[in-house]
């Protein structure tokens, strides 16, 4: 199919991003804003000094200019600005859904209150769905490099907005921080009514993966990709109908793929697991939802078919309503 034919099908095709970091779309023009408004330094001459430093290879290298970025996200306005100026991308790429992470200890560890980020981020999710008719949902993720006491503090910190949350997850460095170490932070955002999430087996090996599984009892699981390594948990996921958030773009820059081609994702599909396409975070990593769906289906070879199956996934694996599921997968199937 060419691409421009390619795009329009996807374009067209109604799809939700599940695996999204807030943060992890700060585009430079937008950095070089805030830090104006805000009057940050930051430690860039200009947008194209910041694009040049995206030029990483590693999941630390990407975190690093990351927590560098977020210096300039102060108040309730500029979350808002961040949040939306998302949608409006989503919305131009044909997604209707999303669900979004961030880090409030991003945050919260440079003196902004929580108040500041929640709101701000509430305020531009209520927006998108007035203006766009994008609707979402909000997951705190806990940074897995900090403690556990730390999580603790940050789930009591956000009680008073709970009715606004969906989920919790665990991100920054996999590599050393198991899934184990938050075992009991993640029960008891269980037993406060929110789903759980963990992102495994990006850089780390599949017994993470297991850990998700087995230990935390996960909702979904974020990337996944080595658990391709290992034919019995391969198994339990698809036995489990687990859903993985599987970010092409991220794992081509981040070097856990040597090229798209060399991507698990139509192998996934064919093993029959529940994989989703997202852009994790698309200002890093060049190429958000509609870009990734673009980009991997001609590496792939992808055909309609599996372009159809990945954007049914997308919903069956969201949190959304039941309803509001079966009406999306309904107008799935009409395009596909």
């Amino acid at each position: 199919m060419p691409t421009d034919d390619l795009a329009d099908f996807v374009r067209r095709l109604p799809k939700a991003e599940l695996h999204l970091h807030i943060e992890g779309t700060l585009e430079p023009e937008l950095m070089f804003a805030l830090a104006r408004r805000n009057g940050v330094t930051i430690p860039f001459a200009s947008v194209e000094a910041v694009r040049a430093a995206y030029d990483f290879s590693r999941l630390q290298d990407f975190l690093d200019i990351y927590y560098a970025g977020a210096a300039v996200l102060l108040t309730r306005a500029d979350f808002h600005d961040l949040a939306l100026a998302y949608f409006r991308r989503l919305a131009a790429d044909g997604g209707v859904h999303a669900e979004i992470f961030f880090d409030p200890q991003t945050h919260t560890h440079r003196g902004v209150p929580m108040a500041e980020v929640m709101e701000g981020l509430l305020s531009a999710m209520d927006a998108a769905q007035a203006e766009l008719g994008v609707t979402s949902r909000l997951i705190l993720c806990f940074l897995r490099h900090l403690d556990e006491a730390d999580a603790f503090a940050t789930l009591e910190a956000a009680r008073p907005w709970l009715s606004r949350l969906t989920g919790v997850g665990l991100d920054s460095s996999e590599l050393g921080h198991p899934p184990a170490k938050f075992a009991r932070v993640l029960a008891a955002a269980r037993d406060l009514g929110l789903k759980v999430m963990v992102h495994a087996g990006e850089e780390g090996p599949p017994a993470y993966v297991w850990e998700a599984v087995d230990l935390i009892g996960v909702d979904r699981i974020d990337h996944g990709n080595r658990a391709l390594e290992d034919p019995a948990l391969v198994q339990r996921l698809v036995a489990d109908g687990t859903t993985l958030t599987v970010c092409p773009l991220s794992n081509l820059k981040l070097c856990v793929v040597p090229d798209l081609a060399s991507h698990p994702l139509k192998r996934m599909l064919a093993l029959g697991l529940a994989a989703t396409v997202n852009s994790d975070d698309p200002a890093y990593f060049g190429g958000y939802l509609l870009e990734n769906y673009v980009r991997t289906a001609e590496a792939l070879g992808l055909t309609r078919g599996e372009l159809v199956q990945l954007a049914r996934n997308s919903f069956a694996g969201s949190f959304l309503p039941e309803d509001e599921k079966a009406r999306w997968l309904k107008k799935v199937e009409a395009v596909g």
